[in-house]
């Protein structure tokens, strides 16, 4: 997972950012506590509670990075003044702190999803960071007030900025972010009609096996 950055008060909102303190899903502010947890026997799976207090306590970092990002813009930016285009600057500025390689089109590794040796290609975001990010700002952005059709984390330029960087860093790394399509069970009436015609088979085949070992008998 590429590391999002939480700006602290002071720092610039483009280039020469001097106070910086990056954090992961994993903040450093909860070190000790992953670190008690690791003493601990793993369980055999994660409680639904601690899943969604993850999900909060991510959720609520990346809307004080962002508020943090438009008091740090030149000139300082209000929440009711954001737009699309503001969230697009936004993502474009989290690029200098991606830690995924992608390769352009003149790297010989282009399209390789498992590169043999380095190359010089730039370090992004990787799509997937972003789209969740871009999923828990837009749910914050509701919570605090903000109305869904004014919502600019939803605006459809930042939708199509997306698909566009997922398309592109799909071929530029050789790997398919397709989501695999389930196979439907199927309904109980299927299956047990399936079941019946499966015994009727059987009890024929089993029929037609005793009156061939009768013939050869007599």
């Amino acid at each position: 997972m590429d590391m999002i950055p939480q700006l602290m008060e002071g720092s610039s909102a483009y280039g020469g950012v001097t106070n910086l303190s990056i954090i992961t899903n994993n903040s450093s502010s909860v070190t000790g506590a992953a670190a008690a947890e690791a003493t601990q026997p793993p369980s055999s799976s994660s409680s639904p509670s601690a899943n969604s207090s993850r999900y909060e306590n991510q959720k609520r970092r990346d809307w004080n990075t962002f508020g943090q990002y438009l008091r740090n813009h030149r000139p300082p930016l209000s929440l009711s003044r954001c737009s699309g285009a503001h969230v697009l600057e936004f993502l474009r500025y989290l690029d200098q702190f991606g830690k995924t390689k992608v390769h352009t089109n003149v790297c010989h590794f282009y399209g390789h999803p498992n590169p043999p040796a380095p190359c010089p290609c730039p370090l992004r975001q990787a799509w997937g960071s972003l789209d969740a990010l871009i999923g828990r700002l837009r749910a914050a952005f509701e919570e605090n007030g903000g109305k869904p059709e004014t919502n600019p984390f939803g605006a459809r330029a930042v939708r199509l900025y997306l698909r566009e960087v997922r398309d592109m860093q799909s071929k530029a790394r050789g790997v398919s972010y397709e989501k695999k399509k389930r196979k439907r069970p199927l309904p109980q009436s299927s299956a047990s009609s399936s079941s019946a015609v499966a015994s009727q088979q059987f009890q024929m085949l089993s029929g037609t096996s005793s009156t061939t070992q009768l013939k050869f008998e007599k």
